[in-house]
């Protein structure tokens, strides 16, 4: 069984001569007299122009405008949860902080003085002598300013055998404040003896006249030259 057909429907044909010729008869002072086809044909026509100065003198800025906020408020969403995760978890981060400067201030301990500075000096060198090792060279260098701390190196050249010169730098690690060894060279001398060139740095922290001249000296860099000049 054959399903019914559906009725066509075709579009009526538009005379375009008559609408011309309508066109061309309007009387502008009685627009009320026009036909219907031309009313409705200008009438979509100032409609189409009114959108289209609509959108070009108040929309677009509009919808510009509305696109810039819906940005701002997904930016600020975002803003709150990060801030709102980090409420939740202020405990633990005070507790952290905490944490923080107990460690800091176990390492700061490790950190000898200006004046317990030369007592670490002598611990390094009874290090090597209570190896039986042989000193030939044991220099001090220039220290190198940091933040909150001074470096130290010491220029050092031992003289002994293999297991001597190992046991040495376990004494050197077991000390009670922070000492390191860096660059080091083992060689053979002319008779037959290990010699170890290193450079041992050790760290003491500033005083508060050391730290406030270091935090003065920052600022001036940072502030450029001149800049903090007065005249």
């Amino acid at each position: 069984m054959k399903a019914p057909e559906l009725p066509k429907f075709k579009l009526p044909a538009v005379d375009f001569k008559a609408l011309r010729e309508e066109f061309e008869t309007l009387d502008p002072k009685d627009p009320g007299l026009w036909p219907l086809l031309p009313r409705v044909v200008i009438l979509s026509g100032l409609f189409i122009v009114l959108l289209v100065s609509a959108w070009w003198f108040g929309w677009n800025s509009q919808f510009d405008e509305l696109n810039s906020k819906a940005e701002q408020e997904v930016k600020l969403k975002e803003e709150w949860l990060d801030k709102k995760k980090q409420a939740i978890n202020l405990e633990e981060y005070r507790r952290q902080l905490v944490e923080i400067d107990r460690s800091f201030g176990a390492l700061l301990k490790q950190l000898p003085n200006k004046a317990e500075m030369e007592a670490m000096l002598i611990d390094i060198n009874q290090a090597g002598i209570g190896r039986g090792l042989q000193f030939e060279l044991f220099k001090p260098g220039s220290e190198a300013m940091k933040d909150f701390y001074a470096e130290l190196p010491i220029t050092i050249k031992l003289l002994g055998n293999y297991h001597d010169l190992g046991a040495f730098t376990g004494d050197i690690a077991k000390l009670s404040r922070i000492v390191t060894l860096n660059d080091i060279d083992i060689t053979m001398d002319k008779g037959g003896a290990l010699a170890m060139t290193t450079v041992a740095k050790t760290f003491r922290y500033l005083d508060e006249a050391e730290v406030a001249k270091q935090k003065k000296a920052a600022q001036a860099k940072a502030a450029g030259p001149g800049k903090g000049d007065k005249k």
